[in-house]
């Protein structure tokens, strides 16, 4: 019983050494892991900042006052903001065109230009907008959200959103 307690204890020695390494090789198979995953560009808050700023300059050159959207890929709200004395109903607006853009990969014009050449059941396609004013906002090819103008004519909706966009992409 005496050999038995002492190669008990002998064996209850070498769990923690045991432990350790395995502790040790989770940590390093963890790290090779996680070297594969893809990253994913977003926009973040300096990102934000940078367009507004540019659609907002680009509005005070049109001499327009506008709505300015900003979504995230997936459709979600980043950033509204309603110009002086424009209308509320360009809340909406604004945020269908973003919308459609951030997830359809594409202006919203081009939904105007579907419904134009006759498919009028595009319509029913969920966040579906046939307004010009909406970019989708792409990096690398891949859409990483949208922004909208509303408040001027469409085409000057859109020239402001674009240059939201250079701003983005010339910092």
């Amino acid at each position: 019983m005496l050999k038995s307690c002492l190669e008990n204890r002998h064996a209850v020695g070498t769990i923690p050494r045991m432990l350790k390494s395995f502790l040790i090789a989770l940590c390093l198979l963890e790290t090779l892991m996680a070297a594969d995953l893809p990253s994913k560009k977003y926009l973040n808050l300096d990102a934000i900042k940078t367009m507004v700023a540019g659609a907002e300059a680009e509005a005070k050159r049109q001499n327009v006052s506008v709505t300015i959207c900003i979504m995230d890929e997936n459709g979600a709200l980043l950033f509204l903001e309603r110009g002086d004395g424009v209308s509320v109903n360009t809340l909406e607006w604004a945020q269908k065109k973003a919308r459609h853009a951030a997830l359809y990969g594409s202006p919203s014009k081009d939904a105007a230009d579907t419904v134009k050449a006759g498919n009028t059941a595009a319509l029913a396609f969920p966040n579906f907008f046939p307004g010009q004013g909406g970019l989708p906002i792409k990096v690398d090819g891949q859409t990483v959200g949208a922004i909208a103008a509303s408040g001027a004519k469409s085409e000057v909706d859109e020239i402001i959103a674009q240059a939201g966009i250079d701003a983005l992409l010339k910092k």
